[in-house]
């Protein structure tokens, strides 16, 4: 198991029936790299695999 599977698992587990926005989403991570500046690459990166998830082009 990946150290991240352990936060990705507590996420599921804490929120997991909670109904959120993807509006609510991208609040969250731009709160998260406000706080860690040094993380604004890999959210990013993120952020850009999710909005193009249905995007056949990438």
């Amino acid at each position: 198991m990946y150290f991240t599977d352990r936060g990705i698992e507590e996420l599921e587990k804490r929120r997991g029936d909670e109904e959120v926005t993807l509006a609510w989403v991208a609040d969250q991570l731009q709160a998260f790299v406000d706080a860690h500046p040094e993380f604004e690459t890999p959210v990013e990166r993120f952020a850009t695999w999710l909005a193009r998830l249905d995007d056949p082009e990438d």
